[in-house]
């Protein structure tokens, strides 16, 4: 049995063949779907906008998923405290990634700070609140 161990490709990809192909045929479908749907979006306006509710619901889930990640500390907080999986931590980053071009970690929405200590603090006085007015 040959051992090819010492000659490793740059990646697991190999040359990345299989993967550029693919990238080029997704690039010309998107071309080619992007040219049928101009006139049909043009003759019927309201179909661009059937998926917006999706959307708007994707985009507002994945501003609390930005929030979490901040006040959690990143992948392992939010993995501990929510409960997540790795693999729905993964596919949250990289649909995040692709609605808003980075990774939750660097990306900055304008005007918007998340202050994780005044947060942590917060919740800890809201808490010991709650236990109080539940023992009245």
């Amino acid at each position: 049995m040959a051992d090819f161990r010492a000659e490793r490709m740059p990646t697991p990809e190999g040359e990345g063949r299989a993967k550029d192909a693919l990238e080029e045929a997704w690039r010309k479908f998107y071309r080619t779907n992007k040219a049928v749907n101009a006139p049909l979006h043009a003759a019927v306006p309201f179909l661009r906008n059937l998926n917006k509710g999706y959307t708007a619901s994707r985009v507002f889930d994945l501003f609390g998923f930005w929030v979490w990640w901040r006040i959690c500390g990143g992948f392992e907080g939010v993995q501990k405290e929510l409960g997540l999986s790795r693999s729905a931590v993964f596919r949250r980053i990289a649909l995040f990634r692709e609605v808003f071009g980075e990774h939750p970690d660097v990306y900055e929405f304008p005007g918007i700070t998340v202050d994780p200590v005044a947060f942590a603090a917060g919740m800890a006085q809201w808490a010991e609140d709650r236990k109080g007015n539940s023992q009245s």
